[in-house]
């Protein structure tokens, strides 16, 4: 039987999920939110209404060149293999650990359940890469470097301040208030130049995060339960030897690079665990903190650990990609008799659900209703796509690109899944009417609004949206706001 060493079999791990995230990034239908993400690169900007400007900037150059899934998705792709190599380096060049040891490590990163699979650009790529090339250089004792990383990681997502509590935990536990202020001075030209954006940008990060997006919030048994289960998928046996060896743990923590990694994964553990009775955790606001979960356990405990890890998250990477190979070999008319499959045609094949309304796009101007379906036919069209209506608290950077008033007496071409009732749009134009079109079994319509009528819409519709989501607290000194200014709200 043939028996690798640790190096052989990350060599062969790394080059198989990279062919196998290569696919999949090729394969897989851009979602509403990567459609949404491009289309902020194609407008370059110190911000954007949801998050900071970072995912914006990375995918600026490769949105020029090409929208092809896979080129679109590169940093998601590399990333996983990025991380992993890093983690290697630092634990073989700065930390003298065993080569074993670091490949074992290295391969724990690479297949940690999420990153066998996730292909999706979002914000949590940058922020991701950032956050892990902060610690490595904090955990070094490079504070002022890591400190100008951890800025660029909140330029990507503000989650990156719970690294930064990380850093001032274990500076006040062992008395090292300079490095945190080394650190805090490197992050705060990136803090500064995020704070000025939202002053002159109705806060809109801030209102966004901080209060527009947690109506649904409340107490709740489940979101701890499904806080521990997502735990569970992404790291149990890292967490079961952290637990099982906590006092060989303990025992390392006065070793600057072993206090610093642990408090990198359990200070912001700790807070999410606090957080979860009340708000939902998402699976991928933690994946930032598994390498430094995998980090410590490198450093301090026996290689047993990192093995039966690796070999648990082998079985699971297997069982993932046979799924998913299995669920993208049937045709997507499999899916013909389940609720899903009209959002799956507009997903994966858009040109299909505009063919039939090809001659009224020549006239009409194409809009949509919700943020999902206008992101992914803007990114298809290459074309902007207007929200028409309220929206929701999510996605609305199309209240800074759009402006409504351009739209007097045009005529406008609302696409919708369902049967519109056309008493809903005649307060915004002149004449309205309905037309229907079947795409690959699917039926999708189109309002078509002649005459479209500023005024009224933004008595009836701009003023709610003012209401909802510019209700900008007295607290906050508002330098500019291009919703205020463009419709002459106060």
């Amino acid at each position: 039987m043939v028996s690798f060493t640790p190096r052989q079999w990350f060599g062969i791990a790394l080059a198989a999920t990279l062919a196998f995230r290569f696919w999949l990034g090729a394969a897989a239908p851009i979602t509403a939110d990567e459609a949404y993400f491009a289309l902020w690169g194609r407008y370059p900007g110190l911000g954007y209404y949801d998050h900071p400007p970072m995912i914006g900037w990375l995918l600026a150059p490769l949105v020029a060149v090409s929208h092809a899934e896979w080129f679109v998705r590169l940093p998601s792709i590399l990333l996983p293999a990025a991380l992993a190599l890093l983690v290697r380096h630092a634990l073989v060049a700065w930390f003298a650990r065993e080569p074993d040891t670091a490949d074992l490590a290295a391969l724990a990163v690479l297949l940690v359940p999420m990153n066998v699979w996730n292909v999706f650009i979002t914000t949590d790529t940058p922020l991701v890469f950032f956050s892990v090339a902060s610690l490595l250089a904090f955990a070094r004792q490079r504070f002022l470097l890591a400190g100008v990383l951890l800025g660029l990681a909140f330029l990507s997502k503000y989650f990156a301040v719970l690294l930064g509590l990380g850093y001032l935990a274990w500076a006040l536990a062992a008395r090292r208030p300079g490095a945190f202020g080394l650190a805090f001075l490197g992050a705060l030209p990136a803090g500064l130049l995020n704070l000025y954006w939202n002053w002159q940008a109705c806060w809109c990060n801030v209102m966004f995060n901080a209060i527009n997006r947690h109506d649904d919030a409340g107490l709740s048994w489940q979101t701890p339960a499904m806080y521990l289960a997502a735990l569970a998928y992404l790291a149990a046996p890292l967490l079961w030897y952290a637990r099982k060896e906590r006092t060989r743990l303990r025992a390392a923590l006065p070793r600057a690079e072993v206090g610093i990694t642990v408090a990198a994964w359990l200070v912001p553990l700790v807070l999410f665990a606090l957080l979860s009775p009340v708000r939902r955790i998402g699976l991928h606001w933690l994946l930032a903190f598994m390498p430094a979960l995998v980090l410590s356990l490198a450093l301090a405990l026996e290689r047993r650990a990192l093995i039966v890890t690796v070999r648990w998250f082998s079985v699971l990477a297997l069982v993932h990609a046979a799924a998913i190979v299995a669920l993208a070999l049937p045709p997507l008319e499999t899916w013909k008799e389940t609720r899903l499959y009209q959002r799956l045609v507009l997903l994966v094949d858009p040109h299909a659900v505009l063919e039939p309304f090809g001659p009224l796009l020549a006239r009409y101007r194409l809009v949509t209703e919700g943020y999902s379906v206008a992101a992914q036919l803007a990114f298809h069209t290459r074309r902007r796509v207007p929200v028409f209506g309220a929206g929701s608290s999510h996605a609305r950077h199309d209240d800074i690109l759009t402006d409504w008033r351009r739209y007097e007496g045009r005529d406008l071409l609302v696409l919708r899944r369902e049967p519109p009732d056309l008493e809903r749009y005649r307060p915004y134009f002149r004449e309205v009417e309905a037309r229907a079109a079947s795409a690959r079994g699917t039926t999708h319509y189109a309002v078509l609004g002649r005459g479209f009528d500023y005024v009224a819409y933004r008595e009836r519709v701009l003023t709610v949206v003012r209401e909802r989501w510019y209700r900008i607290p007295a607290w906050l000194p508002v330098g500019g706001c291009y919703f205020f200014e463009r419709y002459g709200f106060e």
